[in-house]
């Protein structure tokens, strides 16, 4: 009866600690996952070159380069360039850091998170910032 109550107490110990450590875990898959803000990009570098379409950031692809020798044609538009902001805070859908307002975004018949502003006939690629 003594042994039993000794093994009964070390379970239990064992299935806190194993229950604590997944739910550490859990935390930080938390933390971790999903698309980041314009916020948290901007707080990291205030220069960074964004805009944001349906709830994901999209940077300035211009220095990556698969992106940069990627074969690509534009699609049609799908946004316009509303406003410029720099305070991440203030980041609504169709919000940028440095295209003009009136900037037109196209989507690319290869690539799904590539998309092309086009600035003075200047295209301007962009990838889309996400995770998890």
């Amino acid at each position: 009866m003594k042994s039993f109550l000794i093994v009964f107490l070390i379970t239990i110990s064992l299935s806190a600690c194993n229950n604590e450590q997944q739910l550490k875990m859990g935390e930080e898959e938390q933390l971790y996952i999903g698309s980041p803000t314009a916020n948290e990009i901007l707080s990291k570098n205030k220069r960074e070159d964004i805009f944001l379409m349906n709830e994901v950031v999209y940077v300035n692809a211009e220095r990556i380069d698969w992106v940069k020798k990627a074969d690509l044609t534009l699609g049609n538009a799908v946004l316009e360039i509303v406003r410029q902001s720099k305070d991440g805070e203030d980041f609504t859908e169709g919000t940028a850091t440095k295209l003009p307002v009136g900037t037109k975004i196209y989507k690319t018949n290869e690539k799904g998170d590539i998309y092309i502003a086009v600035v003075d006939g200047r295209e301007i690629r962009y990838l889309g910032f996400r995770e998890g």
